[in-house]
């Protein structure tokens, strides 16, 4: 069996120009719940959104040390310059 691996992920809503930060095991299914299958939390008003960028840690606390960094205004702003650009 293989090991479990972390996705950092960022999605971006082109329509409302919004920028969301996350992290999971499942890529596919997350995704598919932000744009289709969740009826509650922040990310179905904004729909629909892309995978602008992904990143893949053997741990959940590299995924989410990498999370809470993106998630700063230093990390928001590097996302904006790099992936963003409008």
């Amino acid at each position: 069996m293989g090991r479990i691996m972390f996705t950092v992920y960022i999605l971006h809503s082109e329509k409302h120009d919004k920028i969301y930060v996350g992290y999971t095991t499942n890529l596919d299914e997350r995704f598919k719940s932000h744009n289709e299958l969740g009826t509650r939390g922040w990310t179905i008003k904004y729909r629909p959104w892309k995978i602008i960028h992904t990143e893949v840690f053997h741990t959940k606390k590299e995924a989410m040390a990498r999370e809470k960094q993106l998630k700063s205004g230093q990390g928001r702003q590097w996302i904006r310059h790099t992936f963003v650009k409008g």
